[in-house]
């Protein structure tokens, strides 16, 4: 007899049951309605979203300094290290600053403030000291002593990611200085911790529905969806200057690496609807770590160059200050010339690197280039404080996806991608632990560079991949 066909409302419920995307997707869709029709209680659901970013925070610092830390004793060469963190400051400069100029050329083409004619006068600039603390961006100087430790324990306390990354590259430089005679039980416990955070982190990722309803409803609940008719012209804008960037990384993924960017959207599907449902990007750094190292990239490429990506890298930030800064100079009736313009470009690429973790850090990023120009008064800013938090989706893809590609196209310059384990990866030929809620059997991982033992370090033995939880 035929096999019996599982019914409709069987499938459907199996794929709730098991698919991570599936439940996100619900999830988002339930908490705009939730948010439209009762937004007074949607407010309320705001916590679930911050927990989940909370116990995720928990996790990224002491994942980020073991990554880094096997990567540079397995790889080996504390040089090659040191080259890719070189690289890769200059693939963001010239990413971010991209991100910039097409925002500028976009905002000049369309003009979305033009014919506003706002009073700079019957604006409420103290909304901006509110939504922004009275904070400020550090200076270049201060951004550099920030990045430095001022004890270990702190900067895992703070959750400084930079501060994290250099007592890695030092823990890891002595780690390959002392060798195996001296320290040989410190890199296979340091090994099997990371192990114990991603499981960790997979426990927590069954919260993520929960985290993405409760942020949909409070920002639907919040903002309402009538704030998308009166910046229309400026939303539409952002996103489709934000569409041609991640054209133009799909261009260059694919130039550099030959991967494609579609491929790799798919294969990380479940972690960017996360991301766009949470407004944060941190809240998916881990899995998106452990998936770069399963699609190829080598440990340490990933464990420096996507952390750093988080500060140097804001390439939908990038995006949003430069046609932002033009949208209040248009509203206010300001004719920005081209001499001007170019300040706006040299402000926003110092601004943009200091914006990390900074409350309200746009909104000082457009002060400060205001201020710089001397045309566009500092109030003028408040303009946009209505919209902001609609553009939030575009700055977390934008972000990622840069972010994402500077590690494939680093590692691809520095030697440090198995390109065939790459297109493996991303045809769905290749799986190391299965996918949430692939219900696939868990095959062997083929071993990478990253797997070589550097010399001194004794070498591990080989084992199975376990699956993923979560």
């Amino acid at each position: 007899m035929p096999p019996s066909v599982p019914s409709l409302s069987r499938r459907v419920a199996r794929t709730l049951r098991t698919s991570l995307f599936a439940q996100v997707l619900c999830a988002l869709v339930l908490g705009i309605v939730v948010g439209k029709l009762w937004p007074d209680t949607a407010t309320a659901f705001q916590p679930l979203g911050d927990g989940f970013t909370r116990l995720i925070k928990t996790v990224i610092s002491p994942l980020v300094f073991c990554v880094v830390v096997v990567g540079i004793a397995k790889a080996g060469d504390l040089k090659a290290f040191g080259r890719i963190g070189v690289k890769a400051l200059i693939w963001f400069e010239v990413a971010s600053t991209a991100a910039l100029v097409i925002g500028l050329v976009a905002a000049n083409v369309v003009g979305p403030g033009k014919g506003m004619n706002v009073d700079p006068s019957s604006l409420d600039a103290a909304a901006v000291n509110q939504t922004t603390g009275g904070g400020q961006l550090p200076s270049t100087t201060e951004f550099v002593l920030n990045a430095l430790p001022e004890s270990f324990v702190g900067a895992f306390a703070e959750n400084e990611l930079l501060q994290v990354l250099i007592l890695a590259c030092l823990v890891g430089a002595a780690l390959l200085h002392l060798g195996h005679t001296k320290v040989p039980k410190i890199l296979p416990a340091i090994d099997q911790a990371q192990e114990v955070i991603f499981t960790v982190v997979g426990f927590i990722m069954r919260l993520a529905p929960l985290a993405v309803f409760g942020a949909m409803a409070h920002l639907v609940g919040n903002y309402g969806l009538g704030v998308m008719k009166t910046y229309a012209k400026l939303i539409v804008l952002c996103y489709v200057a934000a569409a041609l960037f991640v054209v133009l990384l799909a261009v260059a993924l694919r130039t550099v690496t030959g991967l494609s960017l579609w491929k790799f959207l798919r294969y990380i599907r479940e972690e960017m609807l996360l991301a766009l449902g949470t407004a944060s990007t941190e809240s998916v750094m881990p899995r998106v770590m452990q998936k770069l190292r399963r699609a190829g990239a080598r440990d340490d490429a990933v464990g420096l160059v996507l952390p750093t990506g988080y500060s140097f890298n804001l390439d939908g930030a990038s995006l949003y200050l430069s046609i932002g800064t033009l949208f209040i100079a248009q509203a206010v009736g300001v004719d920005l010339s081209l001499g001007q313009q170019i300040t706006v470009v040299l402000v926003l690429m110092l601004t943009s690197k200091g914006m990390a973790g900074i409350p309200g850090s746009a909104f000082l990023a457009l002060s400060a280039t205001a201020s710089s120009l001397g045309a566009i008064p500092a109030g003028a800013v408040a303009l946009l404080l209505g919209v902001d938090r609609i553009m939030d989706s575009m700055r977390v893809v934008t972000n990622l996806l840069g972010n994402c590609v500077a590690v494939f196209a680093v590692s691809r310059w520095e030697g440090a991608l198995d390109i065939e384990r790459a297109k493996k990866t991303l045809d769905g030929e290749e799986a190391g632990p299965p996918e949430d809620g692939d219900g696939d059997e868990a095959r062997a991982v083929e071993p990478t560079a990253a797997d070589t033992p550097a010399p001194g370090i004794p070498a591990q033995k080989p084992k199975e991949a376990a699956p993923e939880v979560g």
